[in-house]
């Protein structure tokens, strides 16, 4: 169990990302979800992370119908809202005002069939709407009981700084990886200054470090790694040479590539909680092995001499999606 935050819940050491189980990876099988989630929770995973516009609602009708039978207090679920898209799936941009808070917040209750979340983030911060009122609305429904404990996702410091001082943040959710580590040099000390707990999705790098990608893998309708560009061609031939290069690292300690991914992001602080995007039972049980590898300092170093800090190919997102992230679009 890990702490998110000074003074947030009480999690799992591990959390599981569910958005591409709903959208973005291209399909899935919804009874294999369900019962990922429910073998998650099984094995002591209390962290299920979600956004209302994964499927525009049908994540969060999935851990309704995964969750049914049980104890929802035993369970933290964290949510993301404000990202705008149509019936097709195309991104709008991003809404931070007050009333598109709690609107959105309303309809999440309702979907869950929760008189709570857990942790409420807006998933891309409004540059129109000052982070203040965003924040300051989320507040309020904390004062209602409808949220317990307010995120940030994809903050840069000045806005991390902002919020924190309307309302305590307890986590900062943001990519973190071996091929990201954009959050070293100025978000994660002020994270750590603040009391301000990290999850760190994308540990993984959306299958590049998983050991499972293969460079002929046709993807399929909707999966967005069509477009982002550490998979683009020249690209992934590079980024692939840094996955094998960590495989034999990984076949040093026994372990999977995937696992010794997760566990140098675990290894990192006590305060960062990696999520795991396993859509199967399979991919589930094989990142959960991570829990058990210990990482000495030399297994550290060794690790860093396959993947240096820097050397991935490629930007995390499209230039149009990175436009969006405030951590990148401030200084570090």
């Amino acid at each position: 169990m890990r702490t998110l935050g000074i003074n947030g819940p009480q999690v799992s050491a591990l959390a599981l990302g569910c958005m591409g189980m709903s959208d973005l990876y291209g399909p899935a099988d919804e009874d294999e979800s369900i019962a990922t989630i429910r073998a998650a929770l099984d094995a002591g995973i209390t962290l299920l992370d979600t956004g209302d516009f994964y499927g525009m609602g049908h994540n969060e009708l999935l851990i309704r119908e995964a969750l049914k039978g049980r104890d929802r207090d035993a369970v933290q679920i964290s949510v993301k809202f404000g990202a705008q898209r149509d019936y097709d799936g195309n991104w709008l941009g991003y809404d931070g005002r007050p009333q598109a808070v709690k609107t959105s917040l309303a309809y999440t209750l309702r979907r869950l069939r929760a008189d709570h979340v857990d942790v409420y983030r807006i998933a891309r911060v409004d540059p129109a709407v000052p982070i203040e009122e965003t924040i300051g609305a989320i507040a309020d429904e904390v004062t209602k009981g409808h949220v317990r404990h307010v995120g940030l996702s994809e903050a840069g410091v000045d806005t991390i700084r902002r919020a924190h001082a309307v309302h305590p943040i307890v986590d900062l959710q943001i990519e973190y990886s071996l091929l990201s580590r954009g959050i070293e040099s100025g978000i994660l000390p002020v994270c750590r200054e603040l009391g301000v707990g990290v999850t760190a999705y994308g540990v993984l790098s959306r299958g590049l470090l998983s050991g499972h990608w293969d460079k002929d893998r046709r993807l399929a309708s909707g999966d967005f790694r069509a477009v982002s560009p550490r998979f683009s061609d020249d690209n992934l031939a590079h980024n692939l040479a840094l996955t094998a290069a960590l495989g034999e690292v990984a076949d040093s300690k026994g372990a999977t590539v995937a696992q010794l991914a997760i566990a140098w992001v675990l290894a990192q602080g006590d305060d960062i909680v990696p999520l795991v995007g396993a859509r199967r039972r399979d991919r589930l049980s094989e990142a959960l092995g991570a829990l058990d590898l210990d990482l000495s300092p030399a297994d550290l170093a060794a690790i860093e001499a396959a993947v240096p800090q820097g050397s991935a190919a490629g930007a995390r997102y499209a230039e149009q999606q990175m436009a969006h992230l405030d951590s990148e679009s401030t200084p570090h």
